[in-house]
């Protein structure tokens, strides 16, 4: 193929769109979302706060859901306490090193973690060991843990209190469907705790 056309741009358009589509006919799949968040509203509430990690374009994600609490979202409002474990080089490193990546999560929740808290952790196949094993840890804690996983959810699926798996095996559409639903937590929980500042 010289240069793909117009037809394979619309086709990766019509692939994102099929896959939301499916998401938004399955009434399962809306309730668990809508039941995460009050779940994250109710931790916000306690004044608690949400930890959140993912590996690649995952991690970038953890990144992204974690600014858009502690920065804002659709209006200005007092920041949310939101952590990506995904961002202190030292951290990452040392942990590397000392204990192998397969704990780097792991150590952060448990070191930053406490009850109450809201561990999310995002992965396309579900069988990353660095959030299998931070999802055990959190466990342990007393700390709820929510699952973004495509598929059927691999090792990830029966550690979360909640698990998304969107159901495509293809890790673009997986990773477009997950910034969807951080974004609608995130919406769900501003609304609720700061509806009186909204414009």
């Amino acid at each position: 193929m010289d240069r793909p056309d117009l037809t394979y741009v619309v086709g990766e358009f019509e692939a994102s769109l099929a896959v939301k589509s499916r998401l938004l006919d399955d009434s399962v799949f809306m309730k668990q979302v809508t039941h995460m968040g009050h779940l994250l509203i109710d931790c916000y509430r306690a004044g608690n706060k949400l930890l959140v990690a993912g590996n690649g374009g995952s991690a970038a994600d953890a990144q992204h859901i974690a600014a858009e609490f502690v920065s804002r979202f659709n209006f200005d409002r007092p920041g949310l306490p939101a952590l990506a474990l995904t961002t202190d080089t030292s951290i990452l490193t040392a942990v590397g090193n000392d204990y192998g990546y397969e704990q780097l999560f792991r150590r952060q929740v448990e070191a930053n973690g406490v009850a109450g808290d809201v561990f999310l952790g995002i992965s396309t196949s579900g069988n990353s060991q660095n959030i299998v094993r931070a999802l055990e840890a959190a466990k342990l804690k007393g700390i709820a843990t929510f699952g973004l996983t495509g598929g059927g959810g691999g090792n990830m699926r029966d550690l979360c209190d909640q698990c998304l798996c969107v159901p495509s095996t293809e890790t673009p559409r997986i990773q477009e469907a997950h910034i969807l639903i951080g974004h609608t937590l995130c919406a769900m929980v501003e609304l609720a705790l700061f509806e009186d500042l909204r414009p």
